[in-house]
This record gives C-alpha cells, sequence and structure tokens, in this order.
C-alpha cells in the first residue's frame, strides 16, 4: 500500500478537501502512474453532489487521468517505465461477457468498475484521478501519443472518447451534416472530432456568444436556438445530431432538424426524465439514441486519431486549491472548455 494525496469530497455536496488516500502495492498486471493531470468533467459534479443517484463517499473524482508509468507489475507486457499513459472512465470489467470480449467493456453485462464512485473486484472503493498516483491493472490503461501534450490529452479520456465512439458510430464523414448541441466541455471535442472527420458542422447553441471560437474550433455554422427561426430554417437538415448538454431539451424541436432515417444521439445526462412525443420519431423513421464513452481499444484509436490530426482539449490549467471554484464555474458553463487539475499542486 502506498499513501498518497488527494482531493476528496467527504460528504454529498461538500466542498472537496485535501486528504490522504491508500492505493493498492503494484501486483502482477499492474501499472503505477504518476498523475500529472486530471480533466474536471461535468459527472465529477454530478456524482460528488449525488445528482445522479446514490453516491460512495469519501469521493476522489476524476477519469481524465494523464500520466507517466513509474513502476510496473512482473507480469505486464503493454508498458514499460516512463511510458505516457492514460486512463479513463473504467479500470475493471468482468472481461468474460459478450461484450467485453467484443472491446465494449463501457457495456460489461458483468458490471464494469468505474474509476471512481465504484467498488472494484477487491471489495475496495476506487479513487480516481484528484491525486497524485493511481494503480490500475494495464488492460485499462491506454497510451498518449508523443503528439499530445499530457495536459490537452487529459480530457480526452472521457470528453474525447465520448464524442469520438458515437461520431464514428453514426457514421460521421464527409458529405453526412452533423449538428453539435452546446459548445462546452463536450460540445467542443464534438466539433473538432467530427469537422477532422470530414463533415459539414453546425453548432447549436443557446445564444451566438461563443460563435467565434465555435468557427475557430472546426464548425461550419453556428446558430442559436434561442431563436426561433433557426429551428424554422433549418427543418430537415440533418443526418446526425449529437446532444451534449445536461439539461432537458424539447427533443420533438431537435428531431424536427434530423433528414427522413436521421439519428439524434445523446451524451449528455440529464438528471431529469424527459416527455416526449413519439410521433416526432416516427415521422421520418428517426432515431433517438444514446452513446456512453467507449471500449479502451476504442478510446485508443481515439488517441491515436486525435494526436494525427493535432486535436488536444481546449483547457484552463487550474491548481487543486482551485477546484471548488472551477465546480461553480463549470456549472455556470464559465469554462473555456475543460479544467484540467495540475496534480503538482496537489
Amino acid at each position: 500500500m502506498t499513501t498518497v494525496a488527494a482531493y476528496a469530497a467527504p460528504a454529498p455536496k461538500a466542498p472537496l478537501e485535501r486528504t490522504a488516500i491508500e492505493r493498492r502495492a503494484v501486483r502482477e498486471h499492474d501499472v503505477l502512474i504518476d498523475i500529472k493531470f486530471a480533466g474536471i468533467c461535468h459527472s465529477d459534479i454530478h456524482q460528488a453532489r449525488e445528482g445522479w443517484g446514490e453516491a460512495i463517499f469519501p469521493m476522489v473524482p476524476g477519469h481524465e487521468i494523464a500520466g507517466v508509468v513509474s513502476e510496473i507489475g512482473p507480469g505486464v507486457t503493454k508498458y514499460k517505465v516512463g511510458d505516457r499513459v492514460g486512463v479513463g472512465c473504467l479500470v475493471d470489467s468482468c472481461r468474460e461477457c459478450d461484450n467485453c470480449k467484443a472491446g465494449l467493456e463501457q457495456h460489461c453485462t458483468g458490471g464494469s468498475v468505474g474509476t471512481y464512485n465504484a467498488i472494484g473486484k477487491d471489495g475496495e472503493p476506487t479513487y480516481g484521478g484528484y491525486s497524485e498516483k493511481v494503480v490500475v491493472d494495464e488492460n485499462f490503461v491506454v497510451r498518449i501519443p508523443e503528439g499530445l501534450s499530457l495536459d490537452e490529452a487529459a480530457p480526452l479520456l472521457c470528453a474525447g472518447i465520448t464524442t469520438y465512439s458515437p461520431l464514428k458510430h453514426w457514421g460521421a464523414a464527409p458529405g453526412k451534416k452533423v449538428a453539435v448541441i452546446g459548445l462546452g466541455g463536450l460540445g467542443h471535442m464534438g466539433v473538432k472530432i467530427a469537422h477532422a472527420l470530414g463533415a459539414e458542422v453546425t453548432v447549436l447553441s443557446q445564444s451566438l456568444r461563443k460563435k467565434d471560437d465555435g468557427l475557430k474550433l472546426g464548425a461550419d455554422h453556428y446558430y442559436a436556438t434561442s431563436d426561433e427561426n433557426t429551428f424554422k430554417e433549418l427543418a430537415g437538415t440533418f443526418d446526425l445530431i449529437l446532444s451534449t448538454v445536461s439539461a432537458p431539451l424539447d427533443f420533438g424541436a431537435y428531431l424536427s432538424l434530423l433528414r427522413t432515417g436521421g439519428a439524434l444521439v445523446n451524451v449528455g445526462a440529464p438528471e431529469e426524465p424527459i416527455a416526449l412525443n413519439l410521433f416526432s420519431l416516427i415521422g421520418g423513421n428517426k432515431t433517438l439514441a444514446g452513446s456512453a464513452i467507449g471500449g479502451i481499444a476504442e478510446t485508443q484509436e481515439m488517441l491515436d486519431f486525435c494526436a494525427e490530426h493535432g486535436i488536444g482539449s481546449e483547457i484552463e490549467l487550474i491548481a487543486a486549491s482551485e477546484i471548488n471554484e472551477a465546480y461553480e464555474r463549470v456549472v455556470n458553463s464559465d469554462v473555456r472548455y475543460r479544467f484540467v487539475i495540475d496534480t503538482a499542486t496537489i
């Protein structure tokens, strides 16, 4: 066991505070990672405040982890000391179900293990990336290519794969029209990746205040959803709409923007249920879908794609002492576009 410094929420809705946690000793197939940077995801806030249901406390959030390998177990074959690596939302799964065998560990039917707010196979709670070090099985570690800086790569471990996976699955490509709802931590990555995949990209945001940013990030068009003319002008336009917001939407209105056979895919997860008139799906043979991160192999594919295309996250680097302030700013949509903690400040 190794004692490391971390920032934890001691109870639901409580401010995060500096503390000490225990990391397990390195086992046969484990990698010990010196964490250099940890992204702040809106899901960290949902869980620390029990917005998605009962959680485990004390909680050390963080599933956007970038660092350097400092020790490996005797059976490790994929990594060596000094390698630049990342850890995303998962640290284990059953590895035996059909989904795991297909590389869809995020949908493990035997129960995947979250990087934090979960119970590991050893019966101990998992603690995330707001800490100095983490120990992870090599099969749930990914390699960060040299072309990506570690600080800009950290948010790719959640925000990057969360947008890359559905864009690939639903066919974002040259000749396709893709809309991204929201230009935040997820949305700005969706724009960058959809653009790099060759699609014609439109941002749908509440206002035009981030329009210049959106166009610089790769959007071809930018519309304000607060303008009712937007929904008239864009009716029947898109092959794919990616919703990245965590607020409940008028899904009927957004479904009207799809072409026949188009899909509206949700990666944002509102805490409240939604209402939907099913005729908005039936008319036009449309799809309303969801998507959750990606498997380990696809996460590596995403990182390699981002390195090839020079895609990192747009970040604000902060000290650990600024985490609570950062949480409030995320809730108020006051970040361009992802907070990343310099873990040297923990």
